[in-house]
């Protein structure tokens, strides 16, 4: 049987550890400042407890705490484990991760999670990079974990998945842009029917979709839309759009405080 440590067990952690543990999987879990058990996961409260004997473990903590989290957890983690950064955040980062990881003999990989986790739990799509890419992979697959391997350093899924929320988070964007200019012209209702109507079959969950997840994860989708900024930047490429992507959900982030 697998071992797997699950390090931070908030909204996303914690399906992760539900999900992986359902197909078969030893989860065991660390977060000092939420405690899952009472869903069933074995939680620790020492890290090194947690992390003794894994074969994977996999970071959920955030992209603020991922670079302290690691160079914590690290050096403690067995020197045949894969450490697994699920985190979002710019190639850069997982590049600085993969370094801090090497120095302790520890093979890391870049997982970029490439759709909402609330919707599949741990059969949500994973992008996934780095030497041990595959060895990822192979562990996951039994469990039923969709992982598609990239080619590249860490920080190769990671640019895929910014590429992504460009064009995922600024189709939220012009939906709430449209969204306001229809109800200033007495005319929403029509406008979003007319919208979905474009996007398929399933284009008013889609637009519905988007609407709420941005109003209820407008700060962390702030967060990924600056570093997806910062990635175009890096490329030379234009970012008009996700300019205005950005200042929509950071008015939607203030308006929640």
């Amino acid at each position: 049987m697998i071992a797997i440590t699950v390090l931070g067990l908030g909204e996303a952690g914690r399906l992760y550890a539900l999900g992986l543990m359902e197909a078969g999987a030893e989860i065991r879990g660390y977060d000092p400042f939420a405690d899952v058990r009472d869903a069933g996961i074995r939680q620790f409260d020492s890290l090194a407890e947690a992390l003794a004997g894994a074969d994977l473990v996999i970071s959920l903590v955030g992209a603020k705490a991922a670079r302290a989290v690691a160079a914590e957890a690290v050096p403690l983690m067995p020197g045949s484990a894969v450490f697994a950064d699920f985190n979002t955040s710019g190639p850069e980062e997982k590049a600085d991760l993969s370094r801090l990881a090497a120095e302790h003999g520890i093979n890391m990989v870049d997982v970029a999670v490439m759709a909402p986790v609330p919707r599949s739990g741990s059969r949500t799509p994973l992008a996934v990079s780095g030497e041990a890419a595959e060895a990822f992979a192979s562990l996951l697959a039994p469990l039923g974990a969709p992982v598609e391997t990239v080619p590249g350093a860490p920080g190769a899924a990671a640019g895929r998945k910014l590429l992504r929320s460009v064009f995922m988070k600024g189709l939220a964007g012009l939906v709430l842009e449209c969204q306001a200019a229809g109800e200033a012209a007495g005319t929403g209702h029509w406008l979003l029917e007319e919208i979905a109507g474009e996007l398929g079959p399933d284009g008013p969950a889609l637009v519905a979709r988007l609407i709420e997840g941005s109003h209820a994860h407008a700060v962390r989708r702030t967060h990924e839309v600056e570093d997806s900024l910062a990635y175009l930047q890096s490329l030379g490429t234009p970012s008009w759009m996700t300019e205005g992507t950005l200042r929509w959900l950071s008015s939607l982030a203030a308006e929640r405080g």
